[in-house]
């Protein structure tokens, strides 16, 4: 739990975080993350090269993270501390922009705009979309989406709850070094393992309750059944250890088959599946965000309600 603070209060900033996004949204300009992705290339165009490059790689991420951290902590330990909390986790979660990212690639594929909705999808995700079919982006936003449920949101939430907004900022950090440079390629193997590893740590257990929070929000019992099996036996097929159990368990919920050929760099690749159900059509990428809004307050309903509670029991 956030040091020193009781919890009822914490749960009061995970809401302010959260509702800051909701109404603000990302910046239009200078956002830090996006900062911070153009510090990082520039920091592994200087380390990435020459012998030792695990360590470099473990150098160029402390480089990297370690000075906003400690800029976080003190500046949540200053006068405007609280507030500083909850303007930390605005800047990091992404519930709004997942919402403006994804619905305009499902409003494209309903009118017909096939360009327009690869244009989208290409700001979002790192798989060739040039050629993409309908069907194809409507998959890549979804798996987008549900990933990023994690990634994005729910963990950055657990984060902040452990952590405040340091543990948030931490998490967002660490995730996009991950992004960027934890990539099984000659250029980042050895290079990024450090960033992938951390991020592979510090996502374990969200991704874990994100994924249970997907299967209890399942619609009926046959979704929430086939959300298990997926979770049991496709995950552990998936590559990526946190990915797998949400994308999978994801998937089952809506049942949506996911995974699958895509296209990366001019080659196709074919993943293990995810899901069990249909082909994904345009509007189930609102579906998709609407679960991943929906344990969004579920995960607030909880803290809230047990900050209440635990609010009570003290002054009874």
């Amino acid at each position: 739990m956030l040091s020193g603070l009781s919890w009822h209060i914490v749960a009061l900033l995970l809401l302010a975080g959260v509702v800051l996004d909701l109404v603000l949204g990302e910046p239009r300009r200078w956002h830090p993350l996006v900062g911070f992705g153009k510090l990082a290339n520039i920091i592994e165009g200087m380390l990435n090269g020459g012998r030792a490059r695990i360590a470099r790689g473990v150098l160029a991420w402390l480089l990297a993270v370690a000075p906003f951290t400690v800029a976080s902590v003190l500046l949540c330990q200053s006068a405007i501390g609280l507030a500083a909390h909850a303007v930390l986790l605005y800047l990091c979660i992404g519930l709004r922009s997942l919402r403006e990212h994804n619905l305009p690639i499902a409003a494209a594929l309903r009118d017909g705009d096939l360009p327009a909705a690869r244009e989208l999808t290409g700001r979002i995700v790192s798989r060739d979309t040039v050629n993409a079919s309908e069907s194809d982006l409507a998959k890549a936003s979804t798996e987008s989406l549900l990933e990023n449920g994690n990634d994005a949101v729910f963990g950055t939430l657990f984060w902040f709850a452990v952590a405040g907004g340091p543990g948030a900022l931490l998490f967002r950090l660490a995730n996009t070094l991950d992004a960027m440079w934890g990539y099984r390629t000659t250029r980042f193997l050895h290079f990024g393992r450090f960033a992938a590893r951390f991020d592979d740590v510090l996502n374990y257990i969200p991704a874990r309750l994100t994924a249970f929070s997907y299967l209890l929000l399942a619609p009926g019992r046959k979704a929430k059944q086939r959300a298990l099996y997926c979770w049991r036996h496709q995950a552990p097929l998936w590559s990526s250890p946190n990915a797998g159990p949400v994308m999978s368990t994801g998937a089952g919920a809506l049942g949506l088959a996911l995974g699958g050929a895509a296209v990366y760099d001019g080659e196709t690749e074919q993943r293990p599946p995810l899901g069990i159900g249909a082909a994904v059509q345009a509007g189930d990428i609102r579906r998709a965000w609407q679960l991943v809004a929906l344990t969004t307050l579920l995960w607030l309903g909880l803290a809230l309600v047990s900050a209440v509670i635990t609010f009570g029991a003290w002054h009874a």
